[in-house]
């Protein structure tokens, strides 16, 4: 549970294959829709996504409280922008609060996932 109110985006689900913050829906409103959280996003044999590799690799997350929100967000937001700019990827961010990476790092993880830069591992931090 994060702010209640859909402004720090740590609740962010994808219904339907679209970013919706969960604390305003009611159950109700997924019956007979398909709710994706951030655990749907690695492969059964635990293989992370691609964008959740890059954000372990490029120190993307630090607490973990806006992780999965931001995922689910830019895994909608890679699908729809497969080359974005730094400029849309901080825009596809700005609903979300993160008070420890200071967001260099998680558009630095978008732009590797969207392999728009070197690997981050291979980066100096």
């Amino acid at each position: 549970m994060g702010c209640e109110h859909g402004v720090c985006g740590a609740c962010t689900v994808l219904l339907d294959d679209v970013p919706v913050r969960s604390c305003l829906m009611f159950a109700v409103q997924a019956n007979g829709h398909e709710v994706r959280t951030v655990e749907g996003l690695a492969a059964e044999d635990g293989t992370l996504h691609p964008l959740q590799q890059a954000f372990h690799e490029a120190h993307a997350l630090q607490c973990g409280f806006c992780t999965p929100g931001l995922l689910m967000t830019l895994v909608a937001f890679l699908r729809e922008s497969a080359a974005p700019t730094e400029s849309e990827i901080r825009h596809a961010i700005a609903g979300h609060l993160c008070r420890c990476t200071g967001y260099q790092h998680i558009v630095d993880a978008v732009r590797a996932a969207a392999g728009h830069a070197p690997d981050p591992a291979q980066t100096p931090a």
